[in-house]
């Protein structure tokens, strides 16, 4: 479904993008695949080369010798301080045990014996070098010399002061010397930076099979083909052929590439390496070269298997390009070593590259020439066909009303990728979720394609009366042309509730896939664009912003008629418009002042016409453009039947959405009286009520 016009309350918006061929909107593709895994079996974690892990054998060693060690040191620190005299006291009444006297360079320490419990303590005397000869003297005297003197041990202060540090240095050892051990023999752990970050997937990990990709059924075809070559080359061999030794995948994104590639995976029976274009670049010197070589040998260690290069423009961009400035380039020199290792495959390799990219038109010609990727495929965006087949698929996943029709959805959605159609069904889960509903209807799908598309209503938004009126004449002007030009698309509903930017949109819906675009249809277009700014400005004497989007599509498609369909009288059959390579700022003219200044008038012209064409149309159905405005004024969303009823005797019976929500908020008045009512208990007959009570009005 397509909007034809809607009034916008910002002057920046999008233009309708069309194209010469296949569609090509300018968006980034989300999908991708990359890892930094290994990938080579004989390393994953599990296998038979794995050494056991003595992680937590050392960490425990080491917590169990550090408290040991201060254990030790902390042990002559422990025990009751006394003073001189009283340690004396102790002596003579025999509480301290006989020969347990110890004289060392800071303390007198000697073990103290309870007789209730036999339980021995520490008593110790501490001493500083002021202290220390009169204590010594003292209690020499009064044990008549049986104290026993030992030297304090150097070593002792000295480890106390510095084990700390050694127990830091000791940790850090530890796991630097394992991450060595892990990260690679060879290289070390630098040399892991040239590793490279490939994931193989199989069809247990990706769950995806040719059955779950619906609507691209030539690419499918294709790709069977290189399947086949993998599991029976002798099949094709026998004849003198060679298997491919590259495939490009090039759409639009969202339409399936990297789902086609998933299920490949899941197809097939070898090792499938999944890595993305921009886990090759790293901040290091030469580092993308090395994982393009190791990508590569492991690959011809397990052959045959399939190579997966997602987004590989980033990469492979056009050599030369842009404003380079010399020196070396990181990526010409990863792309270097793909074009090497690419043009090494002998016919017996078994080793087959699948590329994936939305910009094949910025590809280095070396890359894509035969020999290297000897097949472009193009996965294009689905038909009709197409899109009731992929939400087929997608609706296997969800519960779906007996209301619900697919094939108006995919007609209603032209021009949207895989992902889009995706989006809407499970947008309509959601919404349909969100009501407590048992299943989706058709107008959860319906809303949900214009939450896709457009953004979310805003319902809550009250805009101000005559703000609202300039709205609904300026889609009525819309409306009105849409069911008017027989050459333009059928008219679908229009709406004044605000979605997204736009305050109203005029929706249309095509009959049929349109490939390419007819001088009439674009001419019936450009006068249903110009209905808006017409209608608003006859109905409220001003002019406002609301028509940005639709000067910006008006404009759009004059150019494209002049500059590259060769629609212009004056300027003939010839194309205009530089090619769009989008490596240089400044867009590329090969024409002279004399025909840009041509081209202007010939852009001018054609809006012109269509202006006036509009106006006249317009002014001669007048009372038809008042009828449609005042009913949205009323009703806020009209369908095409509405439309063409009000068109016909002005006339449209049916309940707005006023009317909707009183009627819902006298049913729930009801319900809650009802319950109420059937909670209260029932009267006893024989139950008299107390004196002096009066009855209440109720």
């Amino acid at each position: 479904m397509s909007d034809t016009g809607s009034r916008n309350n910002s002057t920046a918006d999008a233009a309708l993008v069309l194209r010469d061929g296949d569609p090509k909107p300018e968006r980034s593709d989300g999908g991708r695949q990359g890892g930094n895994g290994d990938g080579d079996p004989r390393r994953r974690p599990g296998g038979p080369n794995m050494q056991p892990s003595r992680g937590i054998f050392g960490i425990v060693t080491i917590v169990v010798v550090v408290t040991v060690l201060f254990m030790t040191l902390n042990s002559q620190q422990q025990g009751e301080v006394v003073s001189l005299s009283e340690f004396k006291k102790r002596y003579d009444n025999g509480s301290l045990v006989d020969g347990s006297v110890v004289i060392r360079d800071d303390s007198v320490t000697a073990v103290q014996l309870d007789p209730a419990t036999r339980k021995e303590t520490t008593v110790r005397i501490p001493m500083n070098a002021a202290s220390r000869d009169a204590v010594v003297r003292e209690v020499i005297r009064f044990t008549d010399g049986n104290a026993v003197t030992k030297p304090q041990s150097y070593w002792v202060p000295f480890l106390y002061f510095f084990a700390p540090f050694l127990l830091f240095i000791a940790m850090l050892w530890y796991f630097i010397s394992r991450g060595l051990r892990s990260a690679g023999a060879a290289g070390g752990m630098l040399g892991n930076f040239g590793k490279s970050r490939h994931r193989t997937l199989t069809k247990e990990m990706t769950g995806v099979t040719f059955a779950d990709v619906a609507g691209i059924d030539e690419a499918k075809d294709e790709v069977t083909e290189i399947i086949e070559f993998l599991k029976n080359p002798k099949k094709f061999t026998k004849l003198g052929g060679r298997i491919p030794r590259g495939v490009l995948l090039i759409g639009e994104p969202g339409c399936g590439k990297t789902l086609l590639a998933k299920a490949i995976a899941g197809e097939a029976d070898v090792p499938f390496f999944s890595i993305s274009g921009s886990d090759f670049v790293e901040m290091f010197v030469g580092v993308g070269a090395s994982r393009v070589r190791d990508l590569f040998k492991q690959a011809k260690d397990s052959a045959p298997c399939i190579i997966f290069l997602d987004e590989i423009d980033a990469v492979g961009r056009r050599r030369g390009g842009g404003f380079t400035t010399g020196g070396h380039d990181e990526r010409e020199q990863t792309l270097n070593a793909i074009l090497v290792e690419m043009d090494g495959f002998n016919s017996t390799d078994g080793v087959i590259v699948i590329a994936a990219t939305n910009r094949s038109d910025v590809l280095d010609p070396a890359l894509t020439r035969p020999g290297r990727f000897d097949r472009q495929i193009v996965v294009p965006l689905p038909d009709v066909k197409g899109r009731v087949e992929i939400l087929k698929v997608h609706a296997k996943k969800v519960k779906l009303g007996q209301d619900v029709d697919l094939e108006k959805i995919a007609r209603g959605t032209p021009m949207f990728s895989g992902a889009d159609l995706a989006a809407i069904i499970n947008e309509a889960a959601i919404a349909a979720t969100m009501q407590n509903k048992e299943f989706i209807e058709h107008e959860d799908l319906e809303e949900a394609r214009d939450k896709v598309k457009f953004g979310r209503a805003r319902k809550s938004r009250k805009p101000d009366a005559i703000e609202n009126r300039a709205t609904a004449f300026h889609e009525a002007g819309h409306a009105v042309l849409q069911a008017m030009l027989s050459d333009a698309d059928p008219l679908h509903k229009v709406t004044i509730i605000p979605r997204g930017q736009a305050l109203g949109a005029t929706f249309s819906l095509p009959e049929k896939d349109r490939w390419g675009y007819g001088a009439k249809w674009l001419k019936a277009t450009m006068r249903v664009l110009c209905g808006g700014r017409i209608a608003e400005e006859r109905a409220t004497g001003d002019i406002g912003s609301g028509a940005a989007m639709d000067i910006a599509q008006a404009t759009n498609l004059a150019r494209k008629m002049v500059l590259e369909w060769g629609m212009s009288e004056k300027l003939g059959f010839v194309r205009y418009e530089g090619a769009d390579t989008r490596e240089m700022f400044m867009p590329e003219k090969d024409f002279s002042e004399d025909t840009a200044r041509l081209v202007d008038l010939e852009v001018r012209r054609l809006i012109d016409e269509a202006y006036a064409e509009a106006k006249r149309i317009l002014d001669e159905n007048w009372s038809k453009v008042e009828a449609v405005a005042e009913a949205l004024v009323k009703y806020e969303t009209l369908t095409s039947d509405d439309v063409s009823k009000i068109m016909r005797n002005g006339l449209l019976d049916k309940p707005t959405v006023g009317d909707l929500l009183r009627a819902e908020a006298r049913k729930k008045a009801a319900e809650a009286q009802a319950g109420a009512a059937s909670s209260k208990p029932d009267p006893k007959p024989d139950t008299e009520p107390p004196p002096n009570v009066l009855p209440t009005p109720a």
